[in-house]
This record gives C-alpha cells, structure tokens and sequence, in this order.
C-alpha cells in the first residue's frame, strides 16, 4: 500500500492555511499536511521534509509565491508545484506557467481543492 501523500500549504493567512487544510482532509482523510506561514519558513522545513505538492500563496512579506517556486525548482525539482492565489494579473499566471506551476484562483473551496489534489494522481 503507497504512503499518504504529503502536501506543504504555504500562505501568510493562518485563516487561509486552516481552511485550505480541513477542505483537504475533508476529501482526502490520510493526508499528511505541513504548514508555513512564509517563503523562509517553507525553506526550513523543505531543509528536512519531501512533500509530493507544494501549495503556495503568491503575495506574502519575504518571498513571494512565484520567488519561493524558483528556489523550490533548484532544490527539489521533483515537487509538484501549485500556485493558489487571488492574484490573478496575466503576467503572474504566465511566470506561473514558465516555471511548471500549475496556477489556482482562490477563493478557497471545495471544487478547487478537488483540482489540487487531482495533481497527486
């Protein structure tokens, strides 16, 4: 039997992260959920843990979203990347795109969620 999945929810909103994560567990109950609350705190904890998908939030203090995914690509290139933002300018979307991140509109909900964690099948 494969191990659950391991996700990373990175966003500055603790409201956000908490919402995000019991939408998750709602749909998937054996996932194992890291959070962070920012760009250097995900660092630190990808120093020592592998999650399969990193959910980020694009505007936060330090690193941005999209700076994080740059570092994460160098680093771990083998994490899926997904970027859940209610940021939504076209420039973002195609940076986004041009580093293999794979771009969510927030608000946060079930349907979206669902095509999240469709990124781990």
């Amino acid at each position: 039997m494969p191990s659950p999945a391991t996700i990373l929810l990175v966003d500055d909103s603790r409201a956000s992260r908490m919402l995000c994560a019991s939408v998750m567990r709602s749909q998937r109950p054996d996932l194992n959920l890291l959070e962070a609350g920012n760009g250097e705190a995900a660092l630190e904890i990808l120093s020592t843990a592998r999650p399969d998908l990193a959910v980020l939030d694009m505007n936060m203090p330090g690193i941005s979203g999209l700076e994080l995914a740059e570092k994460i690509r160098v680093s771990h290139p083998d994490i899926t990347l997904a970027l859940l933002t209610a940021n939504v300018q076209e420039a973002i979307q195609r940076r986004a795109a041009g580093l293999g991140v794979r771009f969510f509109r927030k608000p946060i909900g079930e349907a979206v969620i669902s095509d999240i964690l469709q990124l781990l099948d």
